[in-house]
């Protein structure tokens, strides 16, 4: 697999096996574009396919994540209005078909988060593996305070990330919420001093760069499938799961090092 940068998003695959993907438009705070958008499917879809990939790290350049769509761009004066219809046209196939493909991919995704992460931006974060963001940062959703309604999944990962009443809040009254109480919450995974963000994002990625990526990949499969899943079917992709882990090179390493007493050096494979 081949990967390259576009306007406003860096794209990078290091010798340690992390695909680096920066959204770099800090003039926007980062605001993602239908180009960003698509880019970002392009690579995340590539690199579930790519075993060179072992763990997907997202960031954002300057003092910002990503404060959602620049809806701001679209609809500038002057320019082409979008026609009626347009948005649940165009939705399935771009921020529509992202958050569901960073949710399944079976390659762990690390969001690294400081400044303002609104709408799609918190959206993004709320689908990686492992999130991490600095105390100041602020999690916003926009969406009431511009009269329109939530898009990117927020009304479904929100409810089942903090529960429907922080939900609520958050939607409907619109309440930004910083790093350390999003971290007390659980809606992401922990939060850091800012000047620490870059390092506790690395040593993340790093970490789970150095797992056994298919049994990393099966695990975060069957919990994001087992959410709608009777326990009878749930178990019954356990098994398959299973099956399939214990057939790895990395399965053989984690016994061997265990007999062995020493850390395993799995190759993700």
């Amino acid at each position: 697999m081949t990967y390259a940068s576009v306007d406003g998003l860096g794209v990078d695959l290091g010798e340690d096996g992390v695909l680096r993907l920066v959204l770099d438009r800090p003039e926007k705070r980062n605001a993602l574009d239908d180009g960003m958008v698509a880019a970002l499917i392009d690579a995340v879809d590539n690199a579930g396919r790519d075993e060179a990939v072992r763990v997907i790290l997202i960031t954002g350049s300057g003092d910002h994540f990503c404060a959602g769509f620049d809806i701001v761009g679209r609809n500038e004066p002057g320019g082409k209005k979008p026609s009626a219809g347009s948005i649940q046209r165009r939705l399935p196939s771009q921020a529509h078909r992202l958050i569901p493909l960073l949710l399944t991919v079976q390659t762990p995704v690390v969001c690294a988060a400081r400044g303002w992460a609104a709408g799609i931006g918190l959206h993004l974060l709320l689908t990686a593996d492992v999130a991490v963001v600095a105390d100041d940062a602020r999690l916003w959703e926009p969406f009431s305070e511009r009269g329109f309604t939530p898009d990117s999944g927020g009304t479904w990962l929100l409810p089942r990330r903090i529960g429907e009443v922080r939900a609520r809040e958050m939607l409907l009254l619109g309440r930004p919420v910083d790093g350390t109480e999003a971290a007390e919450w659980h809606l992401v995974h922990r939060s850091v001093p800012g000047a620490d963000l870059d390092a506790a994002a690395d040593t993340i990625a790093a970490e789970l760069a150095q797992g056994p990526t298919v049994a990393l990949g099966l695990t975060k499969w069957l919990m994001h499938a087992g959410a709608s899943l009777t326990l009878e079917e749930h178990l019954r992709n356990e098994a398959f799961a299973l099956e399939l882990s214990s057939r790895t090179d990395d399965f053989r390493e984690g016994i061997t090092a265990f007999k062995d007493k020493r850390p395993p050096k799995f190759q993700g494979r």
